[in-house]
């Protein structure tokens, strides 16, 4: 299921994708990325139009918290009676999450199993590509994009440096690093109301109120600093993907603020 499902299809699209875009396998990452990016809209913006109300009904909620909050389960209805109110779901945001991490997996899998393989490449791909898109024998793979191997990390080489017991003669690059910086924004752009959490911890005595806030700014630097820390060994091609995606997330993102911020205006 799994190969009928995620990988035979991702596979035989980015082949198709390297194909009609000149044979460059970079264009083909970025041009699966926004064609996936794209099918998932109709579940991501939901999601998103979901965060940016939370955000909106924080005070109202806080209220609901400060009333009902010494009784966990009242408080509790109270909330999902809130939510249901407003037409607000905070779990819309994990299925595109999901199929992001599923796309992301196969992926890996294309680049780890097929296309970084010296051997045979055709036949491998040519036993899981559909009949239209069956290479010939005189087929080669062009993993080369602005200065990148696709299948190989984007890690920027020196001669080791000594720092203490430790030897350090690689650094994430560029594209490696754009990813992070742009993981970092879309976050703070989803948890702006993460100070002001901050600020009603405290003020209470509530100790989930401190967990919630510290959670916020943890995981605020955290993804960043995971996409580095995965990313050191990922092949860059995955790297190109997951900067593409986040990049479309980040620009849907701050479309659907400056259009909230515009009907507020007007």
């Amino acid at each position: 299921m799994w190969q009928t499902l995620f990988f035979r299809p991702l596979l035989n699209a980015l082949i198709f994708c390297y194909q009609f875009l000149g044979q460059n396998l970079g264009l083909a990452i970025i041009g699966l990325t926004l064609f996936i990016r794209g099918a998932l809209t109709p579940l991501t913006l939901p999601s998103l139009k979901s965060a940016q109300k939370l955000q909106e009904l924080r005070p109202e909620l806080e209220a609901i918290k400060k009333k009902y909050g010494s009784d966990k389960q009242l408080f509790a209805q109270k909330q999902l009676e809130f939510y249901q109110k407003n037409g607000v779901n905070p779990a819309s945001g994990c299925l595109p999450q999901i199929i992001q991490i599923l796309v992301l997996v196969a992926l890996y899998q294309a680049f780890n199993q097929l296309l970084a393989q010296n051997g045979d490449l055709v036949n491998q791909l040519n036993q899981h590509l559909y009949s239209p898109l069956k290479l010939s024998q005189d087929f080669s793979l062009n993993t080369h994009f602005l200065g990148l191997d696709l299948v190989k990390p984007d890690l920027f080489q020196f001669s080791p440096i000594k720092l203490g017991p430790l030897s350090v003669g690689q650094l994430p690059g560029l594209f490696l690093l754009s990813a992070a910086v742009v993981q970092f924004l879309s976050s703070k752009l989803m948890m702006p109301a993460a100070k002001a959490t901050q600020a009603k911890s405290e003020s209470t005595k509530e100790q989930a109120d401190d967990m919630a806030a510290a959670m916020q700014q943890q995981m605020l630097y955290m993804m960043p600093l995971m996409t580095l820390f995965i990313g050191f060994r990922l092949p860059s091609g995955l790297v190109i993907y997951w900067l593409t995606f986040s990049l479309y997330m980040l620009v849907q993102q701050l479309l659907l603020k400056r259009k909230k911020d515009y009907g507020k205006n007007h």
